[in-house]
């Protein structure tokens, strides 16, 4: 596992759209195939997006060969509702950047057999080549897309239940009432996010810290979804110094030194 800190998420977030945006590249560079990426949702990523719509505009990146995937949406809420990971996505990147519709996928909270939905979704990345590169973010709790503790570590695309305490987290989209979020979501698995080849995971702020300590410091433990990195050949958390302020010293500086030492 690499940690990348920086002093701020604005900053870690511009490291995050410029680590995904070489990736692209360097793949466009040697294999006509798409660029396989995996996508988030919520207030963490918004900052990444918005760098890589930037990029896009100045030439500097293309999504015209990536298909992507999202990792997950709420179950029974209409595509157009202004709180669907349907319009969240379009809003801050789908709208304003080249990747073709086809090569957009979000999982249907509406299907009329949700868990169907969810085996053809995992199908789907097979056949796409499965992931390059996945990025995500982490609840407080220490959970990865919806994957709530003591979710599987081998768990797959499928409809979850979502805790009290994700509905009062995400309560403020709905007006701030808890009983408005959908108690129910579709999700991609803690072994679908870890199946890519490359994990980024964002994490900012202060109520990340515990969390963050979870993962990198205690036992892989279904208890923390994200320890599940620890596990990965290639898994990066991109955090801030507020976010990783409950880690120990040496292991901070231990991460400090490896970031410094390969850039060298």
């Amino acid at each position: 596992m690499k940690v990348i800190i920086r002093d701020n998420a604005k900053q870690g977030s511009l490291w995050a759209a410029h680590y995904i945006a070489a990736k692209i590249n360097e793949k466009a560079k040697v294999s006509d195939k798409p660029f396989v990426l995996g996508l988030c949702t919520g207030s963490t990523p918004i900052d990444t997006y918005a760098e890589l719509i930037r990029m896009v505009k100045a030439g500097e990146v293309s999504f015209k060969n990536v298909v992507s995937f999202n990792m997950d949406e709420y179950v029974g809420l209409p595509v157009d509702h202004p709180e669907s990971y349907h319009s969240f996505m379009h809003r801050y990147l789908f709208d304003q950047i080249d990747e073709p519709a086809e090569n957009i996928h979000i999982l249907d909270g509406n299907a009329p057999d949700t868990e169907a939905e969810c085996a053809a979704y995992e199908e789907a990345i097979v056949k796409a080549g499965g992931f390059d590169l996945f990025l995500g973010g982490v609840g407080e709790d220490g959970h990865i897309a919806f994957n709530e503790p003591f979710s599987s570590l081998s768990s797959r695309t499928r409809v979850v239940t979502l805790t009290q305490d994700t509905r009062e987290v995400n309560a403020r989209f709905f007006g701030g009432d808890p009983e408005a979020v959908p108690a129910q979501a579709l999700t991609v698995g803690v072994a679908t996010v870890l199946s890519s080849k490359e994990v980024v995971i964002l994490a900012f702020g202060s109520k990340k810290a515990r969390a963050l300590k979870d993962a990198i410091e205690g036992p892989m433990s279904h208890y923390c979804t994200l320890s599940g990195l620890q596990n990965h050949p290639a898994g990066t958390i991109v955090c801030d110094e507020a976010s990783i302020g409950e880690v120990k010293v040496n292991s901070y500086r231990y991460f400090k030194a490896v970031e410094a030492a390969e850039n060298r």
